[in-house]
């Protein structure tokens, strides 16, 4: 992942949505190119012409946080948009590594003891390129067809993109879909010198047209809560919410825990499998890590 790419390439499509007309600009007829002009965007970030241009042809280094801040409202970015321009300008600031980082694919006994102790609910721990590095019974249960692959670490953007079995096991394919590309680029966007990310994204938009199509579009977003619909092979369908937490202890690494609605089918859905996951000979199940 080119990081002057990166922000040539997310500055350029964030310009590329706005219309004239939304920043309170004349209209100046037909355009070449959907939304607004360079030099409209250095007009209302309060810049010159040369010098915006040079900062989206992805050279970032020396530019103030108040110059971001005015490219930011130039350009509507909400919170997670404005965080990843920050984040691209950090990472462009710093001198090239002679190596780089790999993901972190390892958790503390403590973060393991925590997931195995949630009997009642799914849980998962993922790092920022959304490797399972953790899960208790229920959540693999739950994910059963992700888990049914030789493949370690699991990966939740490659079952996504590569499983045919996802589109069925998630109602919302189209969504998730979304939110693992903007998770990726997210993840992206913090560590550009990260070789295990690098090799899933490329893997993906190697492999799959759709990956490649929606990367293209450098769309990120923050993944804290909401619903996740997913169809159980045995359950039949599922409305779950998830809770999403980062572990401070670790860097990178996020707990996701799923519920449902009190005396809905739903729940009545996971009491059965939680009371079919308890049952399991546990010296069959292997562990995600290895």
């Amino acid at each position: 992942m080119d990081q002057r790419s990166e922000i040539r390439e997310f500055l350029a499509s964030r310009r590329a949505r706005i219309t004239p007309e939304q920043v309170g600009l004349p209209h100046a007829g037909s355009r070449r190119v959907p939304g607004l002009r360079r030099e409209e965007v250095a007009i209302l970030a309060g810049v010159g012409v040369d010098y915006y241009t040079r900062i989206e042809r992805g050279n970032l280094r020396g530019v103030s946080d108040g110059v971001l801040e005015a490219i930011a409202r130039a350009l509507q970015l909400d919170e997670p948009e404005r965080t990843h321009l920050f984040d691209l300008a950090r990472a462009g600031s710093t001198p090239a590594r002679p190596r780089r980082r790999r993901s972190q694919n390892q958790i503390r006994p403590g973060v393991q003891r925590m997931v195995d102790a949630m009997v009642g609910v799914p849980a998962f721990v993922h790092n920022g390129r959304t490797d399972v590095l953790a899960v208790n019974p229920l959540g693999r249960a739950l994910y059963a067809p992700m888990f049914d692959t030789d493949v370690r670490p699991v990966n939740s953007a490659r079952f996504t993109f590569l499983d045919g079995r996802a589109r069925e096991f998630y109602r919302d394919w189209d969504r998730i879909a979304s939110d693992a590309v903007a998770i990726l680029h997210t993840e992206a966007g913090k560590h550009p010198d990260d070789r295990d990310l690098s090799d899933l994204v490329g893997e993906l938009s190697t492999r799959s047209d759709v990956f490649r199509k929606r990367w293209a579009e450098h769309d990120v977003r923050y993944h804290d809560t909401g619903l996740k619909r997913l169809h159980h092979s045995v359950l039949g369908d599922l409305d779950l919410t998830y809770e999403v937490a980062e572990l401070r202890g670790d860097q990178d690494l996020t707990l996701f825990v799923y519920g449902a609605e009190p005396q809905s089918p739903s729940a009545d859905g996971l009491e059965i499998l939680a009371s079919w996951a308890a049952s399991r000979d546990q010296t069959d199940v292997d562990s995600p890590t290895q």
